[in-house]
């Protein structure tokens, strides 16, 4: 394909011969990486801890977890808002289509777990008894009001959900980084550099 005549993609530069996103949605992807890599180990560590651990220990890490997750889901719908008022850049003319859809599809699968996550992760606490109150309040000190009544068949439903929506997660965003080393590093383009 010619792509001498292609329109430029929007943010194209010489640090960003693919382009770039703006800086509001730089700002959006990296805090979602920190609350990630927050969210994420707190809650496979939630596995390991007992009830014959210290109780300071269990809830620190609930409250870890809990509140990082809870701020993913609220900085992923603004994400969503910001796209629809701000659309991201097109993709490179130069991407054969097979990159494109799947990265369309990680792309997507990962906006649907950073809010199915969350949701789970809430509704299978609050069906468990355990409101984000107190010593696991949002935050370390918002308590939020109790979602429902204690329910184990419910909470197991959920906790499962999102205990395999964990494993999900993690594998999506190991493709995403390794595809975003693969560009930088194999084909050396600026598919990376869009986002820096």
């Amino acid at each position: 394909m010619d792509t001498s005549m292609a329109t430029p993609v929007r943010g194209t530069d010489p640090t960003h011969p693919d382009g770039q996103y703006g800086a509001i949605a730089k700002l959006f992807h990296w805090t979602t990486v920190v609350l990630m890599a927050i969210a994420l180990p707190a809650g496979f560590l939630l596995s390991y801890i007992t009830e014959a651990d210290n109780n300071v220990h269990k809830y620190g890490a609930y409250a870890i977890h809990e509140s990082a997750g809870l701020t993913i889901l609220f900085v992923a719908i603004l994400r969503l808002v910001w796209r629809r008022l701000s659309p991201p850049p097109a993709p490179a003319p130069h991407l054969p289509a097979t990159m494109r859809r799947a990265s369309d599809f990680v792309h997507h699968a990962l906006y649907a777990m950073l809010i199915i996550q969350p949701i789970m992760g809430f509704l299978a606490t609050n069906a468990f008894g355990f409101p984000m109150q107190g010593a696991t309040a949002y935050l370390g000190f918002i308590d939020l009001p109790k979602f429902m009544e204690t329910h184990e068949t419910l909470a197991k439903v959920f906790g499962t959900i999102h205990t395999i929506g964990g494993y999900l997660t993690a594998f999506l965003l190991a493709a995403h980084i390794g595809a975003a080393v693969f560009h930088h590093a194999i084909r050396r383009d600026g598919t990376l550099l869009r986002m820096l």
